[in-house]
Parts: structure tokens; sequence; C-alpha cells
């Protein structure tokens, strides 16, 4: 499961955040202090799932490799 999760963690927030918007817009009794918390989780979420992905481009760079030395004349 976790596997699972760090390797769509993208795909998984776009989804919750969609969600979040979609209930915040179409329930009409909920409270704005609910509403806002939820925007900041969200928000935090976001600088998470950015982090995550950082790591996972910079383990997948290849380092590029050194020039082979000049030859001395």
């Amino acid at each position: 499961m976790g596997t699972l999760i760090h390797a769509n963690s993208t795909r998984l927030y776009a989804i919750a955040a969609a969600a979040i918007a979609l209930v915040a817009h179409y329930v009409d009794d909920l409270p704005q202090a609910l509403i806002l918390g939820l925007a900041t989780a969200v928000l935090g979420t976001g600088e998470v799932v950015q982090r995550v992905e950082d790591g996972k481009t910079k383990a997948a760079a290849v380092p590029s490799p050194t020039p082979p030395p000049t030859a001395v004349a």
C-alpha cells in the first residue's frame, strides 16, 4: 500500500483536492472554518507531494559522465 501511495502521490493528491473543492462548493451548510482548514491541509499536502516528486526525480537523474582525460603530447 505504501508503495502505491508513493508511486502515485501526485494523482492521489489531485483527486483529493478536487473532491474537497467539489464538496466545499456543493454542500451549503459547511462552516467556513472547516473549509479554510481543509484548504490549508490541501496546501500543506501539496508541499509534501512536491518534495516526494523532487526526490523521485533526483533519484532517477543520471550523473553526466566525466570526460576522458586529454592526451598529453
